[in-house]
């Protein structure tokens, strides 16, 4: 019995359960946190329901350019459950970057960027994120796949003095080939984890300061142990959102793919419309509305690495929206903007798009810019 107990103590005093206890269970919440700040939790199942249906896909997958788009169809056809893995794989995608874009969302409307390592690090996971995400479009090896490598990859050719060195060292040879395949299959395999580095750096950079809550008040008082009350909220969370994932899979299962890319890759033949996934077409959108190629490159690069200047440009008295009219109209009008763009990057480059594009990609920029000094003129008015 003695044993026993001294067991049970040795187990409560591991360095891996108090770190769980204390990050997880005894972690001090805000008491009047929402639902808003269900996302990240929810970005770590969805992070796992990634890497789990790609573990099995894997399997099964061959990155060679005469038998991925034939080892695919085997998957969806031949092996056992392996449509359902692949439409969850592919639609799980899309929710993933669904989550991301509303938690950076609630992130700028209420002011939480202001946690700079915590949001440093956030971008970082996007900018790899998308990586990821590119690199998977291209492995089911269609037209869309291929041609969307191709253009994407050129861009890099913009680089000064090296660009074509450096697009060929990334395609392996002169044009997209074998090699290409290859290494994008690894890397894309290979990111994720990294990912999963990157997500418990965040995290503990978040725990240094503690989550906090949409009044902005850092009450040390106000404040309720992590579980039960935000493990239950955070079931719910969890059984909702697969419950949509899975309804949507089954119901509407291609209905974020590109027809074209349900045709084998032809070097040959070029789709007349070349897009990528819906959740690159606002960046797409911003690099086609600059006429020079390394502006429009430029342009989009800038388009994510802006988000970095947001805690440096931070000049409010008082954190959040919540209570500024004009920050409210700035933050939705950002929002209607992403979202127009993304619709302008989806259609062909001709009137009347290419003027809208032109307008909406200068409005996305000149938030970051109006924003400050809309805080600026508002802390004069109310000192």
């Amino acid at each position: 019995m003695k044993n026993l107990n001294m067991n049970k103590s040795i187990f409560k005093t591991h360095p891996i359960i108090k770190m769980i206890n204390s990050s997880m269970i005894n972690l001090p919440s805000p008491s009047n946190i929402s639902f808003m700040w269900n996302f990240g939790s929810l970005l770590g199942m969805m992070l796992m329901i990634q890497l789990i249906t790609g573990i099995f896909l894997s399997m099964n997958y061959c990155p060679s350019i005469n038998l991925a788009f034939e080892s695919i169809n085997h998957i969806n056809h031949n092996v056992y459950k392996g449509w359902l893995m692949q439409i969850l794989h592919a639609n799980g995608a899309s929710m993933f970057f669904i989550m991301v874009y509303l938690h950076i969302g609630r992130n700028m409307y209420y002011d939480l960027y202001m946690n700079s390592m915590t949001w440093f690090v956030g971008i970082i996971i996007l900018l790899i994120m998308m990586m990821t995400a590119f690199m998977g479009y291209v492995l089911p090896w269609g037209q869309m796949s291929f041609w969307g490598a191709t253009v994407i990859t050129n861009l890099l050719s913009t680089i000064p003095y090296v660009g074509t060195e450096v697009v060929q060292w990334i395609w392996g040879g002169f044009s997209i080939n074998n090699s290409t395949l290859n290494r994008f299959f690894s890397i894309h395999f290979i990111l994720p984890f990294v990912l999963t580095v990157l997500i418990l750096v965040h995290l503990i950079f978040l725990h240094q300061k503690g989550s906090n809550n949409p009044l902005n008040i850092n009450n040390k008082f106000d404040k309720i142990p992590f579980h039960p009350y935000f493990t239950l909220k955070d079931l719910m969370g969890f059984m909702i959102t697969i419950t949509i994932l899975m309804m949507f899979s089954l119901k509407y299962p291609y209905m974020l793919n590109d027809n074209d890319n349900f045709i084998e890759a032809n070097p040959m033949s070029t789709p007349p419309h070349i897009q990528p996934e819906w959740y690159f077409l606002f960046a797409y959108a911003i690099l086609r509305s600059i006429p020079n190629k390394m502006g429009g490159v430029i342009g989009l690069v800038s388009s994510i690495m802006i988000l970095f200047i947001m805690p440096i440009s931070f000049n409010k008295m008082m954190m959040g929206n919540s209570m500024f009219l004009f920050n409210k109209i700035l933050f939705w009008s950002m929002v209607n903007i992403f979202i127009i763009l993304s619709w302008i990057g989806s259609n062909p480059v001709e009137d009347p798009y290419i003027m809208m594009n032109q307008i909406l990609s200068t409005m996305y920029f000149l938030f970051f810019i109006i924003n400050p000094i809309v805080n600026k003129t508002w802390n004069k008015l109310i000192m």
